[in-house]
């Protein structure tokens, strides 16, 4: 019997990767990964340079990304039919061999694969490789400190409604903001409310080719990437400050 390997990509840049999901891509010989119908996928291309010339691919394709909205009972239940789909998928894979599955970042961190690992509990045999998340290698793209002493850390999506983004930030030190996007104009909005626009970094693709940083107050309204991160650095107590 094989087993289903989730191998975590990490930030994005190869090298950050470990070399256990390193090792693991480098002898797949059928390798599954999400992307958007018509893309290769940032996944594969993170690991383009890394496969086997005999191995055998199985794109998952997303039924639908931006076109519904997220909380839509449409896109929903386009998404449970997805997984359930690839679930049957990859545990008819796994009776015969290993398949490896990548994921972006760390894959118990907001990954699509957790959809995955519920449904085959019981079913397949599954490993998952944790990885550095993407934050990480974005807040290192600043060259700076993220958090001080006993700042309080908060991971936010850019999903959530405008009031609680606000809400949130205005108690927060260091701030992460995901799943920006469309979202980013609403995300500025609550960072101005809450008095952090002004602090605020836009990294987009941290550690890949193309990387970009900004003050998100110099970025337009309409620019909004898919593959950027909002962050805001806390400014906790400093041994320096402590004399």
């Amino acid at each position: 019997m094989g087993k289903v390997i989730c191998a975590g990509l990490g930030p994005g840049d190869p090298e950050l990767m470990s070399v256990k999901s390193d090792r693991a891509i480098r002898g797949a010989k059928h390798l599954a990964y999400f992307r958007k119908k018509g893309r290769a996928g940032q996944a594969r291309t993170i690991v383009k340079d890394m496969l086997r010339d005999d191995v055998i691919e199985y794109p998952m394709e997303y039924p639908v990304t931006t076109e519904l909205h997220f909380g839509s009972d449409e896109y929903r239940a386009l998404m449970i039919d997805f997984y359930a789909e690839w679930a049957v998928k990859l545990e008819a894979m796994a009776q015969d061999h290993e398949v490896v599955v990548l994921c972006e970042g760390d894959p118990f961190f907001y990954g699509s694969f957790m959809h995955l690992h519920t449904r085959l509990q019981g079913r397949a045999e599954v490993e998952v490789l944790p990885a550095i998340p993407g934050m990480v290698g974005c807040w290192n793209a600043l060259d700076t400190p993220f958090t001080w002493g006993d700042d309080v850390m908060t991971v936010l999506m850019g999903t959530l409604p405008e009031a609680e983004l606000t809400e949130h930030m205005r108690r927060a030190d260091a701030l992460v903001i995901m799943k920006t996007g469309r979202n980013l104009p609403a995300v500025r909005r609550a960072l101005s409310t809450s008095g952090r626009l002004d602090s605020a970094w836009l990294v987009e693709k941290g550690t890949m080719p193309g990387q970009r940083v900004a003050k998100l107050a110099d970025v337009e309204d309409a620019d909004c990437p898919y593959f950027a991160i909002v962050l805001v650095h806390g400014q906790g107590r400093r041994p320096e400050a402590a004399e």
